[in-house]
C-alpha cells in the first residue's frame, strides 16, 4: 500500500528552533490545538519531546486538507502506544465561525498564514481568542513583514512568487497581525529570530 505520510521540506530546519521557543512559553500543563498542523511531522516531534517529566501535555493537531489528516494519524504511530499525548487529528478550517474544539491552553500555528486568505490569518486570531483562557499563549511562526517592510531580499522574493501563486496570499506585516490580535483580547508578548528570516511570535491572551 502507498505510504500515506507526507513531510515537509522546511521541518528538519525549523523543529529544533521551534521547540526551543515553546519549551520557554507554553504552560507546563494543559491542550495544544495546533491549527494546520500540515504533514504531521511537527506534532509527532513536539509530542514526543514536550512530553517529558516536566510537562503534562495533550497535542491537538488540525488540518483544512483531509490528506493532511491522513498523514498526521499516520505519523503519529511512530509515537508507539502514547495516544493519551497526541490525540487523532480533527478538521479544522481557521476562518470558520466554529471550530471542533472549544478550549485550549495555548494555540500554535506554523507557516500557515503566508499560504492563506487574510481571512484565515483572522480567523486563526478569532479563534485563538475563544478558545482560550486569560494568559494563555497564541504562537506564530513564519516569515513577517516589520513596519511595511520585507526583512530579507529573499522573503521579498518568496512574498512575490506566493502572490503570483494566489494574489489573497503573501507575507504579512507583524503591526497588521499585532492589531487585529489586540481587537480579540491579545497582546504581543515576545518575538524570537529564527532560521531563514522566519519570526517567532507570542501573543498572550490579556
Amino acid at each position: 500500500m502507498e505510504d500515506p505520510r507526507r513531510v515537509s521540506p522546511a521541518f528538519a530546519r525549523n523543529a529544533e528552533p521551534i521547540l526551543t521557543v515553546l519549551d520557554r512559553v507554553l504552560p507546563p500543563v494543559g491542550t495544544v490545538l495546533e491549527i494546520a498542523s500540515g504533514p504531521g511531522e511537527h506534532a509527532v516531534f513536539f509530542s514526543r519531546n514536550l512530553a517529558s517529566g516536566r510537562y503534562d501535555w495533550r497535542w491537538q493537531p488540525t488540518d483544512i486538507d483531509l490528506d493532511n489528516l491522513t498523514s498526521i494519524d499516520a505519523h503519529a504511530r511512530a509515537l508507539e502506544g502514547r495516544e493519551e499525548v497526541l490525540l487523532p487529528a480533527k478538521h479544522l478550517d481557521a476562518s470558520a465561525a466554529v471550530w471542533p474544539v472549544e478550549r485550549a491552553d495555548a494555540v500554535v500555528c506554523i507557516n500557515m498564514i503566508h499560504i492563506a486568505p487574510w481571512a484565515a490569518c483572522a480567523g486563526l486570531l478569532r479563534g485563538a481568542g475563544r478558545v482560550l483562557p486569560k494568559d494563555g499563549v497564541l504562537y506564530l511562526y513564519g516569515p513577517f513583514k516589520r513596519g511595511g517592510a520585507h526583512t530579507a531580499p529573499t522573503n521579498e522574493a518568496f512574498d512575490a512568487s506566493l502572490r503570483a501563486r494566489d494574489a489573497s496570499w503573501g507575507i504579512r506585516d507583524l503591526d497588521d497581525v499585532a492589531a487585529l490580535a489586540a481587537e480579540h483580547g491579545f497582546g504581543l508578548d515576545d518575538t524570537v529570530e529564527m532560521p531563514a528570516n522566519n519570526l517567532s511570535v507570542v501573543f498572550r491572551k490579556e
